[in-house]
C-alpha cells in the first residue's frame, strides 16, 4: 500500500488543526488542572492522556496544572480515586492501569521539553504509583487489574490494563535512571509482563470481544516485528469499518475515535505506516469545526453515539497525529514502548 493520504488525512496531520483540538481539551480543564469525561468524573488514566495531547500542541501552562493535579490527588498508598467530581471522591476504588500511566505522562513530558527539574520533581509521585501498581502482581507476572473500595485486590487481570502498564513500567525505568533511582527490579517487572501480554493468553479475563484487546499487545510494546503485524491483521476484518473507523465492541453498528487512533498508533509501531494513515484519514468524518471529536460513530443510523465530544478521544487523534507526523520529541512515546528508552535521548 502506498503512503499516500486522504485530504480527511491531511487536514487533522496539520499543526494548526491539531492545535484546535488541544484547545479543545484545554477549554475543557476544570479550575483544579483535573480533566473529566463528559459526565464530569475524573480518572487519572484519560487525565494523562489528555495533559500529553496537551503538550504536544504547546499548552504548557495547562499541561502542569494537570500534572499539578495529579501531585495533589495522589493518595498516600500512590494510587488515584478510580472517580472524582468536583474534588469529591465518588469511587475510592482504583485500577492498576490509571495508576502507572502517570510514568508514560511524565516521561512524555521530559522527552518533549527536556524539563529535568519537572521529571524530578514528579519522580516521588511516579515511585509511588508503579510500587502500588506492582503490588497487585501475580507470580506468573500479571496485575490485576484493581484494588477495590475495602483494599481487596482484582480476581483477574485484563489484558488491556497489563499492555499498559507493560509501557508505563518502560517509562518508569527510564525516569528512575533519570532521578540516579535505578529500579532493575521494575524492569524485570516489565521483561515478565511483556512475556506473558505476548505469549500467555490465559492469564487474562476474556475481552477479547473488545477491540482494546486486540491491539493493545501493540500499542504497549509487548509485541512487535512479525508477531505485531501478525496480530494485527487477524483482526482486521472484525473490527476495521473501511473509510468509517474502528469498532469499539466486535459485531457493532458503531465506530469508535479514540480506538480508532490507538490502533493508528500500534500500527505506526510496527512500522505498518501506509495502513495507519489510512485508518487516521477514516476517523476524521468526526470532527466538529471547533476541533472536539465525537467519542463515536453508528453508522447504521448514520449519527454521533454516543452524543458527546469526550476529551480524552480529541487527546487520542493528537496522539495520533504526533505519531504520524513526529511534531514533537514525544512522538515515539508509543514506538519506542518495547524497550526502555534511554534516560539522555530526552536531553
Amino acid at each position: 500500500m502506498a503512503e499516500e493520504h486522504s485530504p480527511g488525512a491531511a487536514l487533522a496531520l496539520d499543526r494548526a488543526a491539531m492545535v484546535a483540538t488541544g484547545e479543545y481539551i484545554a477549554r475543557m480543564q476544570e479550575p483544579s488542572g483535573g480533566i473529566a469525561w463528559p459526565d464530569g468524573h475524573v480518572e487519572a488514566w484519560d487525565h494523562v492522556e489528555c495533559a500529553m495531547a496537551m503538550r504536544v500542541c504547546g499548552l504548557g501552562s495547562p499541561t502542569r496544572r494537570a500534572y499539578r493535579w495529579l501531585r495533589e490527588n495522589q493518595r498516600a498508598d500512590g494510587s488515584w480515586p478510580r472517580s472524582t467530581v468536583a474534588g469529591q471522591v465518588t469511587d475510592p476504588a482504583a485500577e492498576s492501569h490509571h495508576a502507572a500511566y502517570v510514568a508514560v505522562g511524565v516521561w512524555h513530558e521530559y522527552l518533549i521539553t527536556g524539563d529535568e527539574s519537572f521529571a524530578l520533581d514528579m519522580w516521588p509521585v511516579v515511585r509511588r504509583a508503579v510500587e502500588w501498581t506492582l503490588a497487585l502482581r501475580t507470580p506468573r507476572g500479571e496485575i490485576r487489574w484493581e484494588r477495590d473500595a475495602a483494599g481487596q485486590p482484582g480476581a483477574y487481570a485484563l489484558l488491556t490494563g497489563c499492555s499498559s502498564i507493560h509501557q508505563s513500567l518502560r517509562c518508569a525505568v527510564a525516569l528512575a535512571k533519570l532521578a540516579d533511582d535505578p529500579r532493575p527490579d521494575w524492569e524485570l517487572a516489565a521483561d515478565r509482563l511483556g512475556q506473558v501480554v505476548a505469549r500467555c493468553p490465559e492469564a487474562f479475563e476474556d475481552k477479547s470481544r473488545f477491540s482494546m484487546d486486540w491491539y493493545y499487545p501493540v500499542l504497549g510494546g509487548a509485541l512487535r516485528g512479525p508477531d505485531a503485524e501478525r496480530r494485527l491483521l487477524a483482526g482486521w476484518e472484525e473490527f476495521v469499518v473501511p473509510g468509517l473507523g474502528v469498532r469499539c465492541v466486535s459485531g457493532s453498528d458503531w465506530v469508535t475515535a479514540a480506538e480508532t487512533c490507538e490502533l493508528v498508533m500500534a500500527l505506526d509501531a510496527c512500522g505498518m505506516r501506509a495502513r495507519a494513515r489510512e485508518v487516521f484519514a477514516s476517523v476524521q468524518h468526526m470532527r466538529q469545526p471547533d476541533g472536539s471529536y465525537w467519542t463515536g460513530w453508528q453508522f447504521a443510523n448514520q449519527a454521533p453515539f454516543p452524543r458527546e465530544r469526550s476529551t480524552w478521544t480529541s487527546a487520542a487523534v493528537v496522539l495520533a497525529a504526533d505519531a504520524l507526523a513526529g511534531f514533537t520529541g514525544g512522538a515515539g512515546i508509543f514506538r519506542d514502548a518495547g524497550a526502555a528508552p534511554d534516560a539522555g535521548d530526552g536531553a
